[in-house]
This record gives structure tokens, C-alpha cells and sequence, in this order.
């Protein structure tokens, strides 16, 4: 299993790029957004990636931050989404819009996206935001059982997105202070933009 690959991009198109290691290039399949931003860095590059064998071949996916690859592997894991649609879903929603929709239930921006109707988007939305509560505990061990379920849900997204448990709590505080019955869409859009104007992650 090829978990990252670090070298230099020598070519891209639509929704790919092809990194050189060590004198071989491999072809690595991208959320588009990702592959036009990789395309414009110099120097090397680090892409972690998700190996797929099958008997045609083998594909590798690639992301540039963990917190990308790991939303991938959560879409993959729900029934009939492959790493095709994965990576179309990506390419046409930015994760932590994702992320909000599916934890805040919302399948109108679901339905939006082109690949998606209205009973994939309950399936993603059931087994997802269950995935995703389950990885927030795990993340984030020391958090009691008790704490209120937006702030722990709103923490264990950023945190699935690559973010320290430590500020992603932290930004979420913030996020939530004043607000008496604060939404979890609302949090998580809040908290990004504040540890971003922040310089944090």
C-alpha cells in the first residue's frame, strides 16, 4: 500500500497530476480543486494517497492534506460510493461544506451535487455522520461523554480535517460563546474561518 508519495509535479490535467519519485511518475487521480491547486507548487511535493487494486489495474488517489484523504475514505466506505463518485463529490463541494451538510443533516446541498440524488444523500448523510462521530471519539479521547453534542461533533470535524483536537476545540469555544442554541453548521463554518484569519492549521 502506497500511503504518500514526495516528489516533484511534472505534468496535470483535469482531475490528475503526475508526481516524479525517484525518476518513476506516477499518475494520481485528484479532486480537480486539488489538482489545479498542486499544479502551481514548485519544489516537492508531498501527496498522501489511497491505494485501489483491482484486476485492470491499480489507481492511486491523492490528497494534500491528511484531513482530504481521510473525508475520502469515509465517502468510500458508504454503500455504492466509489472512489469515482468520491473524488466527483470532492471535486464539487469543498470538505468542510461537506462535513457540515452531513452532520447538520442537510440534503438540499447534498442533492446539489452532480452524481448525488435524494437517496444517496439520506445514505451518506445515515452512515457518515455516524462514521464521523465514532472517528470524533476516538480523536478525541479526553473529551467526556457528556459535553454537548455540537461542540464534540463540531470538534471531531475539524479535527477530521487535519486540525489539532487542542485548537479545534479551542476555535470551536470561541465559535459557540454567546450563542444559546447554536448550529452546527454554523459552528463549524465559524470556527474554520476564525483559526484561518488566525494564521492556525
Amino acid at each position: 500500500m502506497i500511503s504518500h508519495l514526495r516528489g516533484r509535479i511534472t505534468g496535470s490535467g483535469e482531475g490528475y497530476v503526475v508526481i516524479e519519485v525517484g525518476g518513476v511518475g506516477f499518475l494520481v487521480t485528484m479532486p480537480r480543486p486539488l489538482a489545479a491547486e498542486t499544479a502551481g507548487m514548485e519544489g516537492e511535493v508531498t501527496l498522501h494517497t489511497h491505494m485501489v487494486v483491482r484486476e485492470d489495474g491499480i489507481s492511486l488517489y491523492g490528497f494534500l492534506r491528511p484531513g482530504e484523504l481521510e473525508m475520502f475514505r469515509l465517502l468510500i466506505g458508504a454503500t455504492r460510493v466509489g472512489p469515482v463518485l468520491a473524488i466527483n463529490i470532492l471535486s464539487q463541494i469543498a470538505i468542510p461544506d461537506l462535513a457540515a451538510a452531513v452532520i447538520g443533516e442537510d440534503e438540499q446541498i447534498l442533492t446539489r451535487i452532480s452524481g448525488v440524488g435524494q437517496k444517496n444523500a439520506r445514505r451518506l448523510i445515515l452512515e457518515l455522520k455516524d462514521k464521523m462521530k465514532k472517528k470524533a471519539k476516538l480523536l478525541l479521547p479526553g473529551v467526556p461523554g457528556s459535553r454537548d453534542p455540537v461542540r464534540e461533533d463540531a470538534a471531531g470535524v475539524l479535527v477530521s480535517l487535519g486540525f489539532s483536537p487542542k485548537e479545534s476545540r479551542e476555535a470551536v469555544d470561541e465559535a459557540i460563546a454567546g450563542e444559546k442554541t447554536p448550529e452546527i453548521q454554523a459552528v463549524i463554518k465559524a470556527a474554520l474561518r476564525s483559526m484561518r484569519d488566525g494564521g492556525q492549521g
